[in-house]
């Protein structure tokens, strides 16, 4: 059966073998930017299909190895999943979205302060992006069930400075589990209402980065049946 990527391939072969040296080179290029654009296209389609996240990523109560303080909160970028960490053998696991290729960061930092239904403020190099794009985002939007930042928002500050980033809720629950963001960390309505109300301002975030072992934080995370049933 012919598909579209035997088409990619078959292109990107005669153009690799018909073009020595540097214009091989520019023809592999041309060609893996080719299979990319394709497969964007075909990760869009099939995010908007669904309107919900996986299974796995619905909230669970489950055991982990840890030392840190009940009360932290452990962002696991690449498995996206955010812990709240309730002893050292247990945690409460949330599925997120994350930051998309480019937009992913790691480090330690604490909620600065708390929003219920939060304004949406755009930064401006946020606004420049967009526009340059095609889109064009508004200066400021209302809290409201359409806004993208969801129920509940939750500022994320470096020492005094706020680092531009968040915890929040999504208008958009089929992007749990997916790269889509600009580094913040998205998370189903339902589900940063509950965190909300755990979290204080001044807690704990530890922010697990792309490529980088959660392991160091917390270990061996797996479903506790009994919690999850009685609500642990």
């Amino acid at each position: 059966m012919i598909t579209r990527r035997s088409i990619l391939l078959g292109i990107g072969a005669a153009c690799a073998t018909a073009l020595p040296g540097a214009n091989a080179a520019r023809a592999e290029l041309v060609f893996n930017a080719m299979t990319r654009k394709w497969e964007n296209v075909d990760t869009q389609r099939r995010m908007y299909m669904r309107k919900n996240p996986p299974v796995k990523f619905m909230r669970r109560s489950v055991f982990v190895a840890t030392k840190e303080t009940p009360g932290t909160i452990i962002i696991d970028s690449d498995s996206k999943y955010l812990y709240f960490i309730k002893s050292p053998n247990s945690a409460i696991r949330y599925g997120i979205g994350v930051g998309r290729d480019g937009f992913g960061w790691g480090g330690t930092v604490k909620i600065g302060r708390k929003e219920e239904w939060p304004t949406w403020t755009p930064p401006a190099e946020m606004r420049a992006r967009e526009r340059a794009n095609g889109h064009i985002l508004p200066v400021s939007m209302k809290g409201g069930e359409d806004n993208p930042l969801g129920a509940r928002a939750m500022y994320l500050f470096k020492g005094a400075q706020d680092t531009m980033y968040r915890i929040h809720g999504t208008n958009q629950p089929w992007s749990i589990g997916l790269n889509l963001s600009s580094g913040c960390f998205r998370m189903m309505n339902k589900d940063v209402v509950d965190l909300y109300s755990r979290a204080g301002v001044g807690t704990k975030v530890i922010v697990v980065g792309p490529g980088e072992n959660a392991a160091k934080y917390i270990a061996a995370p797996g479903v506790n049946p009994l919690m999850s049933i009685f609500g642990g």
